[in-house]
C-alpha cells in the first residue's frame, strides 16, 4: 500500500457499497477489539505484527490502534490490516488535565490523580491528517513526556551510584533501543529488569539485586513473572515516593477542549475511557452516578465512550453499558495492551467472563460507527459529527454502513 494512500481508496461509493451488503450472506456478530496500544507508545508487543497474529490466532476480525500522543503507527497497521484481512480502527489518546475538577479533588478516570483524565479520538483520518497547529501541540506533548522521563533516568543513575548499585543508563541509548519517538516509565522499568537479568544470571542473584534496588524491600513477583516485576520497578522507583520520581510539568497536558479540538481537527471522533469499578465496586468521584455522567458528557459534546472490560465486573459493566446504550452512545471495548503483560486480545470481563451477546452486539455497533465515519472522512465527505456534535439521530444509518465497510474490506484488498 502506497503510504499516502487510504484503505478506502478502492472502495464504492456509499449508496452502491449500501445495496452490496444488502446481498451479503448475514455474518455472525465478529470479535472486535478496538482499543490496543503498540510499541509507538508502550505495549505488551513487541511489533505491530504480533498484535495481528494474536487476533488471527483468536478469530478477532477488528482491530483498533490506540496509541497515546501519536499517530505514527496507522500506515504500518493499515499494511498488515490488509495483509491479515482484519479490519483497522484508527485511534488516539491523550492524558488532559481538568484544573477545576483538579482543585476540588474529584478523581476522574485516574483513581490516584484528581482532574486528570485519559481521553481517546476513534476513527482519525488514515493516513493521518491535522492541522500544522494540532501537529505542533501533539509534538509538545512528546517533547514533555520525554523530558520528564529523561530527567527521570538522570535521577535513577544518581540513585543507582550512591547506593553502589553497578547500573548506569544513557537515557538516548534506551530510548533509540526499547522505545519509537514517545519515551515512557514503562520503558525504564523494562530497561532496568533486562539490565539486572544481564548482570545476574541466577534467579537468587537476581533476586538480591532487585531487592537492593528496592532498598531492602522484598520484590513480590517470581522471578520469571516480566511484567510482574515490571509493575514493581515502576511503583518502588518510578511513582509518587519512589527513588526517581518526576512529577509532570503542567506543560505535559493540555486542557480537555484543547484535546477534543485536536481529534475533531484529524477526523475524529471524542470519545470518554469509562475506567468503572476498579476493585471493590469502587468508582471514582466523577464516575460514581451514571446519570450524572451522561449529562456532564452531553454537556460536553461527548456521545461516545469506551471501556476495558478485562478490568470490570460483568454485572456491573453490563448495567453500564446498556444504560449508555439506551441513551444513544457509541460504545466500543478494548484490552489496551498497555503494560508489559501480555493478555489474550479476545475481549473478557474481569475473571475472565465472556462477553454475552447484547455486549458483542453493542462493541459491534459502536466499531461500524467509527468505521463508517472512517470510509466518509476518507470519501472527503463529513462523517459522525456536524460541527463537533454527534448525528446520534443518524446512528442506525452509521452501524448499518459501517458494517457494509467492515464486510467489503477483505474483498477490495
Amino acid at each position: 500500500m502506497a503510504e499516502n494512500r487510504s484503505i478506502f481508496a478502492g472502495f464504492p461509493d456509499e449508496k452502491e457499497l449500501l445495496e452490496w451488503y444488502k446481498t451479503q450472506p448475514q455474518q455472525a456478530v465478529p470479535n472486535i477489539n478496538g482499543h490496543i496500544h503498540t510499541p509507538h507508545s508502550f505495549s505488551a508487543f513487541s511489533k505491530i505484527g504480533q498484535a495481528f497474529e494474536l487476533a488471527k490466532k483468536e478469530g478477532v476480525s477488528v482491530l483498533g490502534i490506540n496509541d497515546f500522543y501519536t499517530t505514527d503507527g496507522y500506515n504500518e497497521f493499515a499494511e498488515l490490516a490488509i495483509k491479515n484481512k482484519i479490519f483497522p480502527l484508527f485511534n488516539i489518546e491523550f492524558m488532559a488535565l481538568q484544573n477545576d475538577l483538579q482543585e476540588a479533588g474529584i478523581r476522574v478516570n485516574d483513581p490516584s490523580n484528581p482532574g486528570r483524565t485519559y481521553f481517546s479520538g476513534k476513527g482519525l483520518r488514515q493516513p493521518a491528517k491535522m492541522s500544522e497547529a494540532s501537529q505542533q501541540k501533539i509534538k509538545n506533548l512528546q517533547k514533555e513526556s520525554n523530558h520528564q522521563t529523561f530527567e527521570m533516568v538522570k535521577k535513577l543513575n544518581a540513585f543507582f551510584a550512591e547506593n553502589n548499585i553497578d547500573i548506569q543508563f544513557d537515557a538516548a541509548e534506551v530510548q533509540a533501543r526499547l522505545a519509537k519517538n514517545l519515551f515512557r516509565e514503562r520503558h525504564i522499568a523494562q530497561a532496568i529488569r533486562i539490565a539486572v537479568f544481564e548482570k545476574e544470571t541466577t534467579d537468587l542473584g537476581r533476586a538480591k539485586l532487585l531487592n537492593a534496588i528496592f532498598s531492602g524491600k522484598e520484590i513480590k513477583s517470581a522471578i520469571d513473572d516480566v511484567a510482574g516485576l515490571e509493575n514493581e520497578i515502576r511503583s518502588n522507583l518510578l511513582k509518587a515516593g519512589g527513588a526517581a520520581f518526576v512529577p509532570e510539568s503542567p506543560k505535559a497536558f493540555l486542557s480537555l477542549e484543547e484535546v477534543m479540538e485536536i481529534i475533531i481537527d484529524a477526523g475524529g471522533i471524542p470519545c470518554y475511557p469509562v475506567l468503572l469499578d476498579f476493585g471493590n465496586g469502587n468508582f471514582t468521584d466523577f464516575e460514581g452516578d451514571k446519570e450524572k455522567l451522561l449529562q456532564t458528557l452531553k454537556s460536553k459534546n461527548v456521545f461516545s465512550i469506551e471501556l476495558i472490560p478485562g478490568r470490570n465486573n460483568f454485572n456491573i459493566l453490563k448495567d453500564f453499558v446498556t444504560f449508555f446504550n439506551k441513551n444513544g452512545f457509541v460504545i466500543t471495548f478494548g484490552t489496551e495492551h498497555n503494560t508489559p503483560k501480555l493478555d489474550p486480545i479476545k475481549i473478557n470481563c474481569g475473571g475472565g467472563i465472556d462477553l454475552d451477546d447484547e455486549l458483542k452486539q453493542i462493541n459491534y455497533e459502536g466499531a461500524a460507527v467509527v468505521a463508517a465515519h472512517q470510509y466518509l472522512i476518507a470519501k472527503g465527505k463529513e462523517g459522525y459529527l456536524k460541527n463537533g456534535v454527534a448525528k446520534i439521530e443518524e446512528k442506525e444509518h452509521f452501524i448499518e454502513l459501517g458494517k457494509a465497510v467492515i464486510a467489503k474490506f477483505s474483498t477490495v484488498l
